[in-house]
């Protein structure tokens, strides 16, 4: 059979390449200066734009979309076609996805510090974004699907498995958890509301990190990791097993974020259950990927890629093994709202992800430029740097987790709490010192790959495109009977497509559809009732503050928090909350039950100096609340987009929305002018002291009456 020539074009790769180069070292200085800043509250220098509240999900967006991203789409432009025997079916699809997807990124960021944010975790991006997200996507998946639908090599490779199965899920996850009603151009409400947004928003949030974090590494170890060894990889039958029940068990798990909270016990049982049963798959692949380098150790030894992936392939496992263990209840209790889950989640993404790409860089650069790594040493000296910094930054979190952990549930013989809230603060802030330092040690690695890759790319010659020949595949093939099982799967990459998206939609529709149709999953509280004109929109300061980063909004029934911040949380209390805030950290106390816990002037007092109200806080000063004037233009429309949400304001409230929330702002402002504080009602701090004054009265005063709008 006559053989036709093509050639991969490595222009894309490339270009991905230094994109994931770029935005790794821009996301891992915020999250530095981010982490510095829990230590030396100073550094958020009073100013809106460089509040922990807004460089935290600046960094977490820039080093899971940005770096981590632009890492799956170097990985896959350069793997897909040497798999496949053919060049990606549209070069222009492929330029509109890179430039795409970079102005997303920046977009992104610029936004973020802006303050425009829907408050999800890892998915804070407003809803023009998220549209470009979807096109992007969609894109994407069409030069993908097209390219493997003209390929020469007739069965589909487990990365591309991986790749598909990453692609099919993330899409459904995006499109799903991004459902929300505009109210302007940069603002919507979520179309959920309390439980269901919670339940929905870690169902993405897990299966984004295990979508995008986890699947398509795994397609990269599976492509990069034999090549360097230059071994095959270690089981076909373990890569079958090793994708389709990762795929399937995954997408249960997310309730496991949301154990001991309002969500019903039968969702969170079976999060747990699906979580554990989460081990065997992972482990399956790890060792997968390390029997791969069976006879291959004294290579090991000597090359720095393989150190990158071996150590990467173990924090696999190791985070793997642990996010099980985390599922179980009373191991939660101890590590959720505290440092422990920023420990998990950073071994993941500093040794898994972060350690893979390097590793995936370093193997590519002297192919793309047709010379030789230019400093193997300085790769070594890096790998080094880079694993000593890991420890660095996750041991002081670990112990800072247990240390907050006994601090806080600890009592006095008499029965009372031992220890207040910020002794814990003061406490741990020497672990966070330490964390960062880790942290800077791992960016100092980072900046030595830098050097030596640019060394590497000007000391060779790029190679923009490889030829390369191969046979046309045949339309009339037809597999041997005693051919496996799988393999005809793989000669239908529509069909592969089609049964991934099935066995991941499993899972989310037994967990959601029940709690969003059976009410006696969210029971009703006749106190409950919407927020206020002004506590809405001090609701949203608090939202473009990015409060919900450290203060969490969801006392579990332990003895500890209820005798701390009051009583439990139920369902009900959430069901206007259009997004939920329950938070995933506590840096600050608990805020549920903080109505009416102080008097205005001193919320008044501590937004404008944290230190003066509680000394030894780590929390920002937020000077521009009290200069800013409420955007009193906008009540209307988010009135309306409320009702339309299905919260009850009356028919027509909207009209008269404006004159309630000049009336209660008044009433507030003349409140601290008894107290000595002038100030005009019409100031942005006082739609927030509205909102925290708000926050758990229903529950307090449940049975009195209480204005509805």
């Amino acid at each position: 059979m006559e053989l036709q020539q093509f050639s991969y074009d490595n222009r894309i790769p490339k270009l991905f390449a230094i994109a994931t180069i770029t935005w790794g070292v821009i996301g891992m200085m915020a999250g530095v200066f981010a982490a510095f800043q829990l230590a030396f509250p100073a550094l958020n220098m009073g100013l809106p734009y460089t509040t922990f509240g807004r460089i935290r999900p600046v960094h977490t967006n820039a080093v899971v979309f940005a770096f981590v991203g632009n890492a799956i789409f170097t990985a896959v432009y350069y793997s897909m076609p040497r798999l496949l025997k053919t060049p990606m079916w549209s070069n222009l699809l492929s330029k509109i996805h890179f430039w795409g997807w970079q102005l997303i990124i920046v977009s992104g960021a610029i936004t973020l510090l802006l303050g425009y944010t829907s408050s999800k975790e890892y998915a804070e991006l407003e809803w023009p974004i998220d549209v470009a997200i979807t096109i992007v996507w969609v894109l994407f998946g069409i030069n993908m699907m097209g390219t493997i639908l003209t390929r020469r090599e007739r069965h589909l490779y487990v990365a591309i498995w991986f790749f598909i199965g990453s692609w099919v899920t993330i899409a459904m996850l995006h499109i799903v958890n991004s459902l929300e009603l505009p109210v302007s151009f940069m603002k919507s409400y979520s179309w959920y509301a309390g439980v269901q947004d919670a339940l929905v928003q870690w169902w993405y949030g897990h299966n984004a990190v295990a979508f995008f974090l986890t699947t398509p590494f795994l397609g990269i170890m599976y492509y990069f990791l034999p090549k360097a060894a230059n071994r095959p990889i270690y089981s076909y039958r373990l890569s079958i097993i090793h994708f389709w029940s990762l795929i399937f068990i995954y997408i249960w798990a997310g309730p496991h974020h949301l154990l001991n909270t309002a969500l019903p016990e039968w969702a969170q049982s079976l999060g747990t259950a699906l979580s554990l049963m989460l081990l065997l798959p992972s482990w399956g692949g790890m060792l997968n990927g390390l029997f791969t380098l069976r006879g291959a150790w004294d290579k090991v030894r000597e090359d720095p890629v393989l150190k990158f992936f071996v150590v990467a392939v173990i924090c696999y496992g190791m985070a793997t093994f642990e996010g099980p263990m985390l599922s179980l209840k009373n191991v939660n209790a101890i590590s959720h709202y505290s440092d422990w889950t920023i420990a998990h989640v950073h071994i993941g993404a500093l040794g898994w992800n972060g350690f893979l790409t390097f590793g995936m860089l370093y193997w590519l650069f002297p192919r793309l430029f047709n010379t030789k790594l230019h400093s193997t040493k300085l790769a070594g000296t890096h790998f080094l740097i880079g694993t000593f910094g890991m420890i660095l930054y996750a041991v002081p979190m670990y112990w800072a987790a247990f240390r907050s952990y006994f601090m806080m549930s600890a009592f006095t013989p008499e029965g009372q709490l031992q220890y207040q809230f910020i002794d814990v603060v003061q406490s741990i802030v020497p672990f966070y010192i330490l964390r960062a330092i880790g942290g800077s040690l791992y960016l100092t690695g980072v900046v030595l790959m830098v050097y030596n890759l640019v060394k590497t790319a000007r000391q060779g010659t790029f190679v923009a495109s490889e030829e390369a020949s191969a046979a046309p595949l045949e339309k009339s093939y037809r597999a041997p009977a005693q051919s496996h099982w799988h393999a005809r799967i793989e000669r239908r990459p529509l069909l592969l497509l089609s049964l991934s998206l099935v066995v991941v939609a499993i899972g989310g529709f037994v967990e959601m559809v029940p709690t969003f149709l059976v009410k006696e999953n969210v029971p009703t509280i006749a106190s409950v009732k919407p927020y206020t004109p002004l506590e809405l929109q001090g609701r949203d300061i608090y939202v473009r503050e990015g409060c919900n980063n450290c203060h969490t909004q969801m006392i579990r029934p332990f003895r500890y928090e209820v005798a701390r911040y009051g009583e439990y949380s139920k369902a009900g209390e959430y069901v206007y909350d259009h997004p939920h805030l329950w938070g995933s950290k506590r840096t600050g106390p608990d805020l549920a039950r903080i109505g009416g816990k102080y008097p205005d002037s001193w919320h008044f007092n501590h937004m404008l100096d944290p230190r003066s109200m509680a000394p030894g806080s780590v929390m920002p000063s937020y000077p521009w609340l009290f200069d800013d004037a409420l955007d009193e233009a906008s009540t209307n429309s988010k009135i309306y987009a409320m009702r339309k949400l299905g919260v009850p304001y009356k028919e027509g409230y909207e009209a008269v929305a404006v004159e309630d929330l000049k009336r209660q702002a008044n009433e507030i402002s003349g409140r601290l002018k008894k107290e000595k504080i002038s100030i005009p009602g019409n100031k942005e701090i006082i739609a927030l002291i509205a909102y925290l004054q708000r926050l758990g009265t229903d529950i307090k005063a449940e049975g009195s009456a209480q204005q509805q709008p």
